[in-house]
């Protein structure tokens, strides 16, 4: 079982930046895939970014290629999101998501292990 938890979600204003956080306890990061999903109201879920530390790869979604960065700190056995530029259609409820499955996954069901999620709120 991997717990994870995210922080850091918030209200901004357009063109703001925010930073997601997903720790594990007692997990360590470095041995997973790991990635983020959101979920709007009344849509589905949707990947955001993902990454295979062990592979050095990662993936984004087109629609925030160029503004969301997603890294990882060994030493902190944490996950981030780095989020430039928001706008009001990133408003949704983050997910982090882990798996031991080894593929690099863009859709949910590449994912095991899910965080309760953070809201994330763009106003215009």
């Amino acid at each position: 079982q991997v717990w994870l938890e995210e922080s850091g979600g918030g209200l901004v204003q357009a063109g703001d930046s925010l930073r997601l956080s997903c720790t594990g306890p007692g997990r360590t990061f470095s041995n997973l895939v790991m990635g983020w999903f959101r979920q709007a109201p009344g849509r589905e879920r949707e990947f955001v970014a993902g990454m295979s530390w062990l592979a050095g790869e990662t993936d984004y979604a087109d629609s925030v290629k160029g503004r969301f960065t997603i890294s990882f700190d060994n030493d902190e056995n944490t996950m981030f999101l780095r989020m430039n530029s928001l706008q009001p259609e990133d408003t949704a409820v983050y997910y982090c998501a882990a798996t031991w499955r080894g593929e690099l996954a863009t859709t949910s069901k590449g994912y095991d292990y899910w965080g309760q999620g953070t809201q994330v709120t763009v106003s215009s």
